[in-house]
């Protein structure tokens, strides 16, 4: 893949991203429900006039349930979490995800971590391209 191509992994709004994830763990702390972290995180998003969409319908078909938190500028899938850690399964329904929606970059979020470290998960078949 060529560097300019989707500009290094989207550098410049994914260190933005990371800048609102510290703001919203600072307000909120480490033991606050994942709807309330979702919507600091959107209203951050609108004050900062980032496009987004929140529970985003993930689907070949259109019929399946699955939603991702957030797509962000159409280019980034957001999962946001509240666990001890991050399992297999969310990194595979991450990566699924991206195989679905043809994005290139997913990002897990776990608030619950005393020190935020964001998971990127780059769509496997735009890096053998």
């Amino acid at each position: 893949m060529p560097q300019t191509q989707k500009e290094i992994i989207y550098k410049d709004l994914s260190y933005q991203l990371g800048g609102i994830f510290y703001a919203v763990h600072d307000t909120l702390g480490r033991y606050t429900r994942e709807k309330q972290y979702g919507d600091l995180l959107e209203k951050i998003l609108k004050e900062k006039d980032i496009k987004y969409e929140r529970e985003k319908l993930i689907s070949k078909t259109g019929e399946d349930i699955n939603r991702a938190d957030f797509i962000i500028e159409n280019k980034i899938i957001l999962e946001l979490k509240t666990k001890l850690f991050i399992t297999r399964e969310d990194y595979y329904q991450t990566k699924r995800y991206l195989e679905f929606s043809d994005l290139f970059l997913g990002i897990i979020i776990n608030f619950r971590q005393k020190y935020l470290n964001p998971k990127r998960i780059i769509n496997n078949k735009y890096s053998k391209q």
